[in-house]
């Protein structure tokens, strides 16, 4: 495919990759998508990358994030990884369906894009390379909902779509999402070589993530001691993302090691749900037989998969006592993290002892009843701020409502009050309302969305990402999308195929 050259702006590919060799990537050139169109434009974040809005009416970069022309400079690649699914060895995979166009240099520092549904690779195995609509929609949306929530992910700058049949459980059509991150790297891109016995291409690739990444740990003596560091900087990364997953309800889905992101971000949307009910052992992937990623379980699926890096990272590390203690400070870390997450749900202003009880407590009342999870913390939110001007029971009365028995919620709350008592209360709540969010992304209303795209009707898709983007303010105009989810909401099926 010949490379054509950007009108568009100044976009000065780079390719840290071509320093490491092949054995680390495989050069491909997208397939092309007939009659391409726009079906999203994530306007915020090319602002933020220094990109003019005029580049938007462009048909060369719809034709160039479409995969349809590979624009001068950029050098499409796909990278090799192994790893765990589902907790079985998998042996060799790689970016199936994702191609890296480069890396650009951005006024949010390097970014690497990646068209995600642009054919197939070397890695494909049995799959087609491509990505229908429907999933597409969901990673587009799901990737600014986290983003706007202030959670570590990778980020998505648009969507294309084309009339190209795909074939999953039906036939569908052809999209592509592009995706923005300072990198891909995963999990298991370590492991693939640890697994091969390439000890020279794993310090490679090593090096490689500390000096472009984690720079910081250069000033560190070089060999064991640096790659120590590295293992806990990815742990303490991991803990701080999953206390933040646990803390909004954020059910992942398949969190395969593969799918485990080096720089702690939350990357391959697939199978994902936000809680409606606070259920502990919901299970949101129905290619998930044995519940091995139920929300609950999340951490501890963390920490295996941490091992797994550890493990992959010793014929570097050397000593397995050592790396055992940079693992273990998951175990210390990640309670702490996830107790100060819901503390601050609570507007808890220093820390006490007895606040993981408070926190524990009120969790499994929730649980008790599958409180919707969403709409508890933002009436707990605006609540808190009612208690100066009114009663007790009145300023808690909308929370109250939420449980059928309200016993359990009675006992608990005069110790929460007793908490706040020396905090100022409009402060509190102004500040929960800030942690809080009105709106995260349902699965109706992705689906609803969803919907009116398969009918060329894109327009719910932008305001969707418009809200989504800014999930802590009222939005009036879309207040629907905050209410209670629908009867049907709970028969839709996730599945790895989405």
């Amino acid at each position: 495919m010949p490379s054509v050259e950007s009108t568009l702006l100044p976009l000065n590919w780079r390719h840290p990759y071509d320093a490491l060799g092949t054995a680390f990537y495989t050069p491909v050139q997208p397939a092309p998508l007939t009659n391409a169109h726009w079906v999203a434009q994530n306007h915020m974040l090319a602002q933020s990358m220094g990109w003019p809005s005029s580049v938007w009416s462009s048909d060369e970069l719809l034709s160039a994030l479409t995969g349809n022309e590979v624009l001068q400079g950029s050098q499409p690649y796909a990278t090799v990884y192994s790893g765990h699914q589902f907790g079985v060895w998998a042996g060799q995979l790689g970016d199936g369906r994702a191609l890296s166009l480069g890396v650009l240099d951005t006024l949010i520092g390097p970014q690497e894009l990646q068209l995600k549904g642009a054919g197939k690779t070397p890695y494909s195995r049995m799959g087609d390379g491509r990505a229908v609509l429907r999933s597409s929609i969901r990673e587009f949306l799901c990737s600014e909902a986290m983003h706007g929530l202030g959670i570590p992910t990778t980020r998505a700058l648009c969507l294309t779509g084309s009339p190209d049949r795909v074939l999953r459980e039906e036939v569908e059509t052809a999209a592509v999402v592009t995706r923005v991150a300072p990198s891909f790297m995963r999990f298991g891109h370590l492991q693939h070589f640890a697994a091969n016995g390439d000890t020279a291409s794993l310090q490679l690739l090593a090096d490689h993530a500390i000096t472009q990444y984690f720079p910081e740990l250069l000033s560190l003596e070089g060999g064991p001691k640096r790659y120590t560091a590295l293992l806990a900087r990815v742990t303490r990364l991991t803990a701080e993302l999953l206390a933040r997953w646990q803390a909004v309800g954020f059910c992942h889905g398949v969190m395969n090691t593969d799918n485990m992101s080096l720089l702690g971000l939350t990357i391959d949307y697939g199978p994902f749900q936000f809680l409606d009910g606070f259920d502990p052992a919901h299970i949101c992937n129905h290619s998930d037989h044995q519940g091995r990623y139920a929300y609950a379980r999340q951490p501890q699926v963390a920490y295996w998969n941490l091992f797994c890096l550890g493990q992959a990272m010793l014929p570097l590390i050397e000593d397995q006592d050592m790396a055992i203690a940079a693992l273990e400070t998951f175990k210390t870390d990640y309670p702490l993290l996830v107790d100060l997450a819901f503390a601050a749900k609570l507007g808890l202003t220093g820390s006490r002892a007895d606040d993981h009880t408070l926190i524990d407590a009120l969790l499994q009342l929730l649980a008790q009843e599958k409180t919707d999870l969403t709409i508890f913390w933002r009436r707990l939110s605006h609540a808190t701020g009612q208690l100066a001007v009114k009663s007790l029971e009145k300023a808690f009365e909308p929370v109250r409502d939420l449980f059928i028995n309200s016993a359990p919620w009675d006992k608990w709350l005069p110790a929460y009050v007793l908490r706040l008592q020396a905090q100022d209360l409009a402060q509190t709540s102004a500040q929960m309302l800030k942690t809080n969010p009105k709106f995260v992304l349902r699965n109706h209303l992705g689906e609803q969305v969803i919907q009116q795209a398969k009918i060329g009707d894109f327009s719910g898709v932008q305001d969707l990402l418009q809200v989504l983007q800014s999930p802590f303010d009222e939005h009036p105009a879309f207040e629907t999308w905050a209410g209670f989810p629908p009867d049907w909401a709970s028969s839709i099926s996730i599945s790895c195929s989405s």
